[in-house]
């Protein structure tokens, strides 16, 4: 009787295990799968932020402010792009950046090629025009700002100032300037350079100052044998001295020579896609525009 009690327990005793082991695997098998449940989510939360990182990344590639903040920027001493560079790092908006000047702008495109620095800024037509020559480089899509080009004039001289503006508003009027736009920048088929008409009595020249190292605005050419300046700024000068009668004269200078020669005389006036700013109203007067500049900037691609 007590065999049969003690085999009786010992069979309940093994039962019990083997439903205890039993639950334990039922435990066991739901686990991995609210595991994987779990990993799977937390794949999902790192690929979207991934993607989120890498949009936020593509944005900062292309926001000129962004690209050029801490960065090397190089520029054309003188110009626009080296007038606004160096106000806003005074003014502390772009972090540490340096910016490095050049006298000419393939010089700071040059520079970009060789890293030497992180960007140049500089107007968007020359700047097409360097890209094209330059492979690897992009111009970034959105503008680091933009302004309206001018003629300058000295101060003391309103009576030519009164004559240019009054031939502006003729070439404005009549088709020429548009025609240049279209020949020069538009590159619209069928479009144009100036030619002056035949029949004018010249009394006298004019001197134009130019930095000829800014295409399509000014540029050396020597297709036709000759090393002659040609560009938008000097077809419309010659089209407004054939307006007032007299001769054109370039004369190719350093960009930021091109005030004081007008101030000193040297010149009468100057043309080389020259932005109005306040700084330069100080000490020269400006035309009425005839064209509107965009300022971008080149980088690597």
């Amino acid at each position: 009787m007590k065999l049969k009690k003690l085999l009786a327990a010992f069979l309940a005793a093994a039962l019990c295990i083997s439903l205890v082991s039993c639950g334990e695997t039922d435990s066991g098998s739901s686990t991995p799968e609210s595991s994987a449940e779990s990993s799977v989510s937390e794949t999902s939360d790192t690929e979207s932020s991934a993607t989120e990182e890498s949009s936020s990344e593509d944005t900062a590639a292309e926001d000129p402010t962004a690209v050029l903040t801490d960065a090397k920027i190089g520029v054309q001493l003188g110009t626009t792009g080296d007038l606004y560079i160096s106000e806003n790092i005074a003014d502390g908006l772009l972090g540490s950046a340096e910016i490095i000047q050049y006298n000419k702008g393939m010089e700071a495109v040059l520079a970009l090629t060789q890293g030497k620095v992180d960007a140049v800024v500089i107007d968007n037509e020359p700047a097409k025009v360097f890209v094209e020559e330059n492979e690897g480089l992009k111009i970034l899509d959105t503008a680091y700002t933009e302004e309206d080009y001018a003629i300058c004039i000295a101060k003391d001289n309103t009576e030519l100032k009164d004559q240019f503006n009054q031939a502006i508003a003729e070439l404005k009027e009549d088709g020429t300037l548009q025609q240049l736009l279209d020949y020069y920048i538009n590159g619209v088929e069928g479009a144009t350079p100036y030619e002056s008409p035949e029949g004018i009595t010249y009394d006298g020249k004019l001197i134009m100052a130019t930095n000829a190292e800014f295409p399509p605005y000014e540029y050396h050419d020597s297709s036709s044998g000759q090393d002659e300046i040609c560009g938008l700024d000097v077809d419309f000068a010659r089209a407004i001295c054939d307006k007032l009668g007299k001769e054109l004269e370039v004369s190719d200078m350093a960009f930021d020579s091109i005030i004081a020669a007008v101030q000193s005389g040297k010149a009468d006036f100057g043309a080389a896609g020259m932005t109005v700013t306040e700084d330069r109203l100080e000490s020269i007067d400006f035309t009425d525009s005839y064209c509107t500049g965009v300022q971008v900037v080149i980088v690597k691609e």
